[in-house]
């Protein structure tokens, strides 16, 4: 048995997640994905990297600072054994990922894209080069001078940094770091050869500068090695009652530029000498993990590769459509308040959550806005869509979470602008996050007040939604909206707990309710009655729901599920899980839906939802679930379902061995993005 799994039941969720990072990195190795498209895969698995050890490896590492085993948190493993785990997991996935970019960069060539170092450029190449590193790179050049009787500054938290080593005439050593500011352009486009296209990266152009950089000192011999620090991102929030909230958020933003170290990365060429000086002098130890790299680091950037003009290296980009029978020009309000509609984004477009904003903001039957935030884009049109209702008069009130992971610096500003401009913001819940996608509209009708709304599965984002898979109801139907509206009334006093006939929702309840449902499954199948259980969902970590489906397995029920993220559950083992199935889809878009599908006797319930089924997400959030009434929708969800389901060209099956092999069947390919966007066109017709 895999050594990730524990007593046949659960697998690590941190080696699990590993996995996840791993089928990232697959599409980066997958011959069938535009070329260009394959760098930006490599870009993403390292920011996922990235992000994983200044949270989870932070968190482990907590741990095991604290002395403690954390068997119980961390699924059995021992924070020390799990550390050493993680870190050589990394270094395998590390190595493989610096051979298919080698790979890349050859079947660039292959396309007249060149990558070229510091020594390979021309003297044409050097004097384009030379004026814009002295025009817009030497101007904004960060270099620290390293003395060890002079205390280091702080190391920016995954900035990428040149370490020198200039050998004096007297042959001591002068070390210098050079700062590979996220602000300048990584990859610098050199004007082209006989239609050949040269790229340089910006640490190849210091490469060749670093003369005119260090021309102060005279040195024998000078060499620079990239390195990265990685520092623990968890905010500790500091219990000043004189300061708000926000301020402590924001204070607790600025700490964590200065956070305990947890990774560092390096150039496996760099002298030792010169290692081991930077490993004092940072304050770098061996319970940290240290990882030996390439010649780059930082190769999220490669998320940003210039596109070159070469959309034949790209994905086809998808003209997004419309919902059918919601119309963009008429009022959504008439529309909506005729029946439900559903938005798959990115697939449908967008512009109608805007468009509803907006045209709340102009009617002067609207009287109120409630809606949570939880990442909005750089330049929000949503955002601007709320200012403007406040500004006329209407009753707008946000929720803002401003501990959403590495956005609270913009949201803190958008929740200063809005409060500016007579929005009524609330910080959530002490002690819980605010995950929930809502929206509710009160609009005066004749002598009645009607509430409009919307639901989603992911956040109220412009960006993201041209990337993410999120489902949106658009709805009038009271009943639900009454519920939704109570959760806004729970944000503003939330010693009172309600109940709520429809909707399910963290903390309270959510667990409780898809036990009772997973319970009607298992009644059902044992009664000899149509029973089956659909999950689709980012991630499962939760002991207590990984063991009710395992009992519902054990009893028989047919469970099929897909999970793009980490899956700390084990399927297929016998007496455990064997009717338990598990894929994990990963491809152009972002798989973000949270859609849980019970058969009820063939009276089927579908609920769609922003919890994933997390401890996290069930106990420690505000979290909705809706449930669809409405036929034809329903069905449109099913169908949907069974085609992500059947995807034979971009699922990988989860199992015990964690190998992340691809499905393969007899059945024509089927790749369920593509049909997906496919169905939901044919349906206009």
């Amino acid at each position: 048995m895999n050594n990730h799994i524990i007593d046949n039941k659960y697998i690590n969720r941190e080696l699990s997640w590993l996995q996840f990072n791993h089928r990232v990195l697959q599409e980066a190795a997958d011959e069938t994905v535009p070329l260009i498209e394959r760098l930006r895969f490599l870009g993403i698995f390292s920011n996922n990297l990235d992000e994983f050890f200044k949270v989870r490896y932070a968190t482990v590492k907590r741990i095991d600072y604290a002395g403690k085993a954390g068997k119980s948190q961390l699924g059995g493993i021992k924070a020390s054994e799990l550390l050493e785990i993680i870190t050589n997991t990394v270094i395998g996935h590390q190595t493989e990922s610096l051979k298919i970019l080698s790979k890349i960069q050859k079947e660039l060539e292959a396309e007249n894209i060149f990558i070229i170092k510091e020594n390979k450029v021309n003297k044409s190449q050097k004097e384009f080069l030379k004026k814009y590193f002295l025009e817009k790179v030497s101007p904004a050049l960060v270099t620290i001078i390293l003395n060890p009787d002079i205390e280091l500054p702080n190391l920016k938290d995954s900035n990428a940094y040149l370490a020198i080593n200039m050998v004096l005439e007297d042959n001591s050593s002068q070390y210098a770091l050079i700062e590979i500011s996220r602000s300048m352009q990584r990859f610098i486009v050199l004007p082209k050869i006989d239609n050949k296209q040269y790229i340089i990266m910006l640490d190849d152009m210091l490469r060749l500068f670093l003369d005119d950089i260090f021309n102060v000192f005279s040195y024998k011999n000078i060499s620079a090695h990239m390195i990265k620090i990685t520092r623990d991102a968890e905010l500790d929030l500091d219990s000043d009652l004189s300061k708000s909230f926000m301020e402590k958020i924001s204070d607790s933003v600025k700490d964590r530029l200065i956070g305990e170290p947890v990774r560092f990365v390096y150039d496996k060429t760099i002298d030792k000498t010169t290692l081991n000086f930077l490993m004092s002098i940072m304050g770098i130890d061996n319970t940290d993990s240290i990882i030996p790299g390439g010649r780059y680091h930082n190769r999220r950037d490669y998320m940003d590769f210039p596109s070159l003009g070469r959309t034949d290296l790209l994905y086809d980009k998808i003209t997004p459509l419309q919902v059918k029978g919601l119309s963009l020009q008429d009022s959504i309000f008439e529309s909506i308040s005729e029946k439900d509609y559903l938005q798959y984004a990115p697939y449908h477009t967008f512009t109608y959550v805007v468009k509803f904003l907006r045209e709340a903001a102009l009617d002067p039957k609207v009287k109120s806005i409630k809606i949570t935030i939880y990442r909005l884009a750089q330049i929000s049109h949503v955002a601007s869509s709320l200012i403007n209702a406040a500004k006329n008069g209407k009753k707008v009130t946000v929720s803002m979470e401003i501990q959403a992971r590495f956005d609270e610096e913009a949201n803190i500003a958008y929740a200063e602008q809005m409060q500016r401009e007579g929005v009524n913001l609330i910080f959530g819940v002490q002690g819980l996050k605010v995950h929930s996608k809502m929206c509710v509209i009160e609009r005066e009708e004749g002598k009645k007040t009607k509430r409009y709304g919307f639901i989603s599965t992911g956040n109220f984002n412009e960006s993201t939604a041209r990337v993410y898979t999120d489902f949106t109801l658009f709805t009038a139907n009271q009943k639900i909206l009454k519920d939704i509206n109570k959760v806004f009334n729970f944000f503003e006093v939330n010693y009172k707990i309600y109940r709520y006939k429809h909707i399910i929702t963290s903390p309270h309840y959510t667990k409780d309710k898809f036990f009772r449902l997973i319970d009607n499954e298992i009644e059902n199948v044992k009664q000899g009655k149509p029973a089956f259980i659909k999950l689709k969902m980012n991630s499962i970590s939760s002991y207590k729901m990984i063991d009710k489906l395992y009992e519902a397995s054990k009893a028989g029920v047919k469970i099929q599920m897909i999970v793009r993220g980490i899956c700390c559950l084990v399927p297929g083992v016998k007496g455990v899980s064997e009717n338990i199935e598990v894929i994990s889809i990963v491809d152009k878009f972002l798989e973000h839906t949270r859609l849980y599908i019970f058969c009820n006797n063939n009276d089927t319930k579908v609920y769609i939802s922003s919890a994933d089924w997390m401890t996290r997400n069930i106990d420690n959030r505000v979290e909705v679930s809706c449930p669809i009434y409405q036929d034809d929708i329903k069905q449109e969800l099913l169908d949907i379902f069974d085609i992500c389901w059947n995807d034979n060209a971009k699922a990988r099956l989860l199992d015990k061995t964690q190998k992340n092999n691809y499905r393969k069947n007899d059945k024509p390919k089927l790749r369920s993005q593509f049909a997906t966007y496919d169905y939901l066109k044919e349906k206009l017709n």
